[in-house]
């Protein structure tokens, strides 16, 4: 469990083929991360799915690609200042804007345990409510 603050929005670097597969909404950033390595901003693990053929029988993944982010100096420097901090850098959306594909990513930071126990407690009041109506 993560709580989210703060969002920036940057571009991301993709090939013809890579573009044109989020325009058909066959790519995900679900499970990817984000990581600053040598002052740049590199997203690791997103998936985009490519079909084989045009009928759509079989598709491979590719989830292994590592793919640079694209933001100003003054971000990257703030981003990494607030990682050695102790948040993480969450990528949470994918957008289409113009021609061009942005990545929206967030600053988090884990939750407590005794957050974590408050939410679960929330949860499981408001389940057994849920069943008594």
């Amino acid at each position: 469990m993560i709580m989210v603050s703060d969002d920036l929005v940057v571009g991301i670097v993709l090939t013809g083929q890579e573009s044109a597969l989020h325009a058909t909404a066959t790519s995900s950033c679900a499970v990817s991360q984000t990581t600053i390595w040598d002052g740049e901003l590199w997203l690791n693990n997103s998936s985009f799915s490519l079909k084989l053929n045009q009928k759509g029988g079989g598709t491979r993944t590719v989830d292994t690609s590592v793919r640079k982010l694209l933001a100003s100096r003054r971000q990257i420097d703030d981003l990494a200042a607030r990682k050695k901090s102790g948040m993480s850098i969450i990528p949470t959306k994918l957008l289409t804007t113009g021609n061009y594909i942005k990545l929206i990513i967030a600053l988090g930071r884990g939750k407590k345990l005794y957050d974590k126990r408050q939410t679960l407690k929330k949860r499981a009041e408001e389940r057994d409510t849920r069943r008594t109506v």
